[in-house]
């Protein structure tokens, strides 16, 4: 599980990819844990391992190898068509996040790595100190969000500003705070961007049960 705490802002190194497999390398070093690297969801420094997860960009991968200050992770080529990631070239930013552990601070909300699909930036709009986010997505998405409540965008916890459920495609806003887009990878977004999305998950199990109830 995450928080959508984003702890660090990495750079991709390579993306091997195959016909059945694929690699990625990350270039970082708050979220490897390295000796005096403190961080505000893991304490002491302590340092990654293989097979730990790290959310990329609002996906959950799992470590596979260490080397330096660069972790690798298996992507799944269905991981690729379904997510941003497939749009993502070596020296792109990345949003990195460690699982959360049980002693950790709960900064964001229940962000569960494993996202409901892609949407798209559609217009970017600066607004005194905030920068407004407006993004379009698949009305079988948008139909979980609400305004006030939690969205994911590549990782990141952000609250809703405003949201229109409309068909196929829906839209939402966020406003975004500069310390956020300092300290993400949200600062160089631009208009027709894909980003990775998860909505709330207790919207998801609220539907699912009242779904069955009323069969």
């Amino acid at each position: 599980m995450f928080t959508g705490i984003v702890e660090e802002v990495g750079r991709v190194k390579s993306i091997r990819r195959g016909s059945g497999e694929a690699k990625i390398i990350i270039s970082c070093s708050k979220v490897l844990g390295k000796k005096n690297t403190m961080s505000s969801n893991l304490s002491m420094g302590i340092p990654t391992i293989t097979g730990d997860s790290i959310a990329v960009n609002g996906i959950c991968l799992t470590v596979t190898e260490l080397r330096g200050d660069t972790f690798t992770a298996d992507v799944m080529p269905e991981t690729f068509a379904r997510s941003s990631l497939s749009s993502l070239r070596p020296g792109s930013k990345v949003n990195l996040e460690r699982a959360m552990p049980s002693y950790g601070r709960f900064g964001g909300h229940i962000v569960s790595g494993h996202i409901d699909g892609i949407g798209k930036i559609s217009a970017i709009k600066r607004d005194g100190n905030a920068v407004w986010f407006t993004i379009e997505a698949d009305q079988k998405i948008t139909e979980f969000i609400v305004e006030k409540g939690s969205i994911t965008i590549d990782g990141i916890s952000l609250t809703v500003a405003a949201v229109a459920h409309t068909e196929p495609t829906g839209k939402f806003q966020v406003s975004v705070i500069p310390h956020t887009l300092s300290e993400t990878s949200l600062s160089e977004k631009k208009a027709g961007d894909l980003v990775n999305l998860e909505t709330d998950i207790i919207g998801k199990y609220v539907k699912q049960f009242f779904g069955e109830e009323n069969k």
